[in-house]
């Protein structure tokens, strides 16, 4: 039996501009960091010639296939086609948070499955060859409206300022940033769910359609993931992260009315009223979890302000795709 597991991810700066759609034209930047929350999947030899079907994968259903293109979970069918296995194969997905919740789980699914699979056949796949089979598997055989910082965070992992040139020119950087001032850094971070999930490929195709009008604000969106970086290896006081997610946020809303709704709006206004700096919804809009950024002395505040929502503790700089058993 093979085990991989690939991280999820919290983006702080610059997403929008991960999309082709724009950072062809103009380059992109995120700054972003995997968190130690994972999508597992198991694969393993099945000998197909004692059952009636061929191929068994299980995730929040089971399905028993006679062949690939039977199979309904679209993932799963797509890449067992890429990486041409037509049976003898059991495979199985668990994952520690749901889908449709802001932090790329559904890339992070692509990315393990992929490293899973090429295991399988005894393939070896750096962290960019992962990154950019998903992003082909995810834009180009799925079809999916989704942008490139997931897949590459899934990979590689890491506390990183990415660049989008193209498909398959993305530069990596780790943040240069210490062990104390990355412990200081998480210590600020507060994720509470707003108890709405979407599926962002819906979220993302309004936004899509808007990127020539919104240019000048995702030009300011890519800039703030070079001032985000700035203040965290500059030295610069942690509020200045705190308000620049604030404006970051500010601008991110404005993009497309899918963005925000009232709910989601009252929930960020109580973070910030109970001492938050700044913070922002993860992933593309609509719901998912809420990022907040405050000193440390006011999460015990935030904490009785969302006492009826659920609050997500995590780590910051989490190890990317790996093969944890074989």
């Amino acid at each position: 039996m093979i085990i991989s597991r690939a991280p999820v991810r919290i983006s702080f700066f610059g997403g929008g501009t991960d999309y082709p759609e724009y950072f062809l034209k103009e380059g992109g930047a995120v700054l972003a960091t995997a968190i130690d929350k994972y999508s597992y999947v198991t694969a393993s030899p099945f000998l197909s010639h004692l059952f009636d079907y061929s191929i068994r994968v299980s995730y929040r259903k089971v399905e028993l296939a006679r062949d690939v293109a039977d199979i309904e979970h679209s993932v799963f069918r797509e890449c067992l086609k890429l990486c041409n296995l037509e049976k003898d194969i059991e495979l199985h997905n668990v994952a520690d948070l749901p889908a449709f919740t802001g932090l790329g789980s559904s890339s992070a699914f692509t990315v393990s499955l992929l490293h899973a699979l090429h295991c399988f056949k005894g393939e070896f796949l750096k962290p960019h060859e992962l990154a950019y089979e998903a992003i082909y598997v995810e834009r180009h055989l799925l079809k999916e409206n989704v942008g490139c910082q997931d897949q590459v965070l899934a990979a590689f992992g890491g506390f990183n300022l990415m660049e989008f040139r193209t498909e398959r020119d993305i530069a990596v950087s780790r943040v240069p940033i210490s062990p104390q001032r990355l412990a200081e850094f998480e210590q600020h971070l507060f994720l509470v769910f707003t108890g709405i999930t979407r599926k962002a490929s819906d979220v993302v195709a309004k936004q899509l359609q808007r990127v020539e009008e919104n240019t000048n604000l995702l030009r300011s969106m890519r800039a703030m993931a070079y001032e985000g970086c700035d203040i965290l290896t500059g030295h610069r006081a942690l509020r200045e992260f705190g308000e620049l997610l604030h404006r970051a946020w500010m601008i991110k809303r404005s993009l497309d009315g899918g963005v925000s709704s009232p709910e989601i709006d009252e929930i960020y206004q109580q973070g910030v009223d109970a001492g938050a700096w700044g913070g922002k919804l993860l992933g593309a809009g609509g719901g998912g979890f809420m990022l907040f950024f405050a000193a440390p002395e006011s999460h015990p505040r935030l904490e009785q302000i969302f006492v009826n929502r659920q609050v997500l503790r995590i780590k910051v700089n989490a190890g990317g795709s790996q093969i944890i058993f074989s």
